[in-house]
């Protein structure tokens, strides 16, 4: 199944959500073996994803939580691979949209799903848990996200804990007091090294440096242990999902660390860190776009960050909130940004583009690395 006419291949289901009716002749043109134009979006791929989940066998996991999901989801699917036909979801497809489309591509012969499950408000991840039915629930972190719209953290740590109404195992992190009362297997960091550039978390070695992914790895793990598979002895190959922590060679000498998916205090300050350690004697860069959704105390979460980069270089803020992080440049847009940007990076610099998804700091990425 696809929701995206230019995905389609012969014999697909296209479903013409949000005025993707006017490309049902593109998906027939390029092989699709039915066409649905549904009458109410959400119902339609609720159902599908209901359809597709009761004719596999394999066995699904859930991951959630305000920070980390889906690099939880790629380390666990490459922990995976060597082992088991594994499905896992597709960059950020983690809504009501693409935890079907997730179900939907796994097959008689897949013998893990990994969804990945977003929230905006109470009562969501408990619908999408009852689309997907998870034996296993993972949630990574409880974390001022989404403040704007639940109003406390305590909401948060409830809304996220929905997912572990339906599951068999549930893993959560052991130094979390918010989830202290579910029963569940508690995951933490118990050691922690860097050797040859990469990370070892807990005995394995992977692919990265960032030391904000041990916890993330240290839940994949646990979530391995619980599905029955063994832990590998070879380094461990992770490939992120897109605007996650990439990184790439700038002129001079310089280095680019891409984290422009979205972002949030602990995000930022964790990606800051990263920033530091990366940097290895030349001068700083942080791109920060502003933070969406922390409501009421949106200013103050911005003076803290903007604390926290006072080691940075440079300073760039992008958006109206970013003034909170006292920055030594500002554009409004992601747009304006760009010329700040060629104007301020010199070669050589290690620089950092992280914000939330509403600023689109990507186009701000691809400048410096076209």
């Amino acid at each position: 199944m696809q929701i995206d006419s230019r995905r389609i291949r012969p014999g697909d289901l296209f479903v013409a959500l949000r005025g993707g009716v006017g490309y049902l002749d593109d998906a027939r043109a390029k092989g699709a073996s039915a066409t649905l134009v549904p009458d109410d979006d959400v119902a339609a791929m609720a159902a599908i994803g209901r359809a597709a989940r009761a004719r596999i066998d394999a066995r699904v996991v859930a991951i959630t939580g305000s920070v980390g999901k889906t690099s939880t989801k790629d380390i666990l699917a490459a922990l995976l691979r060597s082992q088991a036909e594994v499905v896992a979801a597709e960059d950020g497809y983690n809504n009501e949209l693409g935890v079907p489309l997730t179900l939907c591509r796994a097959g008689a012969d897949t013998d893990v799903v990994v969804t990945e499950m977003g929230m905006r408000g109470p009562g969501q991840i408990r619908e999408l848990a009852e689309i997907a039915r998870p034996q296993i629930g993972v949630i990574t972190a409880i974390a001022p996200v989404h403040l704007e719209l639940l109003g406390s953290i305590e909401n948060i740590a409830r809304a996220k804990a929905e997912l572990l109404e339906f599951v068999d195992i549930a893993i959560v992190p052991a130094d979390e007091p918010l989830l202290a009362a579910h029963e569940a297997r508690r995951f933490r960091v118990d050691d922690v090294e860097t050797r040859d550039g990469h990370l070892v978390v807990n005995g394995v070695e992977f692919s990265f440096s960032a030391r904000h992914q041990a916890a993330n790895a240290a839940a994949a793990l646990a979530t391995l242990d619980a599905l029955g598979y063994r832990r590998p002895d070879g380094v461990v190959e992770v490939a992120f999902s897109r605007w996650r922590s990439q990184e790439r060679d700038l002129p001079g000498g310089g280095l680019l660390i891409n984290d422009a998916w979205n972002a949030n205090p602990v995000a930022m300050e964790a990606a800051l860190a990263h920033l530091a350690e990366r940097a290895s004697g030349r001068r700083t860069v942080a791109i920060l776009g502003e933070m969406a959704e922390l409501g009421a105390d949106a200013p103050r979460y911005h003076e803290e960050i903007g604390r926290a980069a006072g080691t940075v270089s440079v300073v760039i803020g992008v958006g109206e909130l970013a003034r909170g992080y006292d920055p030594d440049a500002w554009a409004a847009t992601a747009a304006e940004a760009v010329a700040l940007v060629r104007e301020l990076v010199r070669p050589g610099d290690a620089v950092l583009v992280k914000g939330s998804r509403s600023v689109g700091l990507e186009i701000v990425a691809e400048a410096l690395a076209p």
